[in-house]
């Protein structure tokens, strides 16, 4: 794999901890991240989660990813952010769905595979 390549899943592996499992709840395995607190607040919380999540398919678009794999970013990006606009269930939808880490290995194994 290109050291470009590398590098930009390093930032997005970073990124995605950061918005999906960078706070750990006490006496429990379970993380959740910034975008799960930033998504109590009804509405525009789920907006700046959705915004804050194009960050992934614009690292796939400067990777030179296929279509197919950027339409399957955008699928999980908008079944995050429609999940999250459900009040309370949304909220708890956010805490287990976790986009950013999906879309991160979803680019991970496609980066994979066109090197073999």
């Amino acid at each position: 794999m290109e050291l470009s390549h590398q590098r930009a899943l390093k930032r997005l592996e970073r990124f995605s901890r950061f918005t999906d499992s960078s706070i750990g709840i006490p006496f429990t395995n379970f993380k959740l991240g910034a975008e799960s607190l930033i998504g109590i607040l009804p509405g525009v919380g789920d907006l700046a989660g959705l915004i804050l999540s194009s960050y992934v398919l614009f690292e796939a678009q400067r990777l030179g990813v296929s279509w197919g794999v950027k339409l399957r970013i955008i699928t999980n990006m908008l079944i995050d952010f429609f999940g999250g606009l459900i009040p309370i269930v949304g909220d708890i939808f956010d805490m287990f769905f976790k986009a950013n880490t999906r879309n991160t290995k979803l680019l991970k194994k496609h980066l994979a595979e066109r090197v073999e």
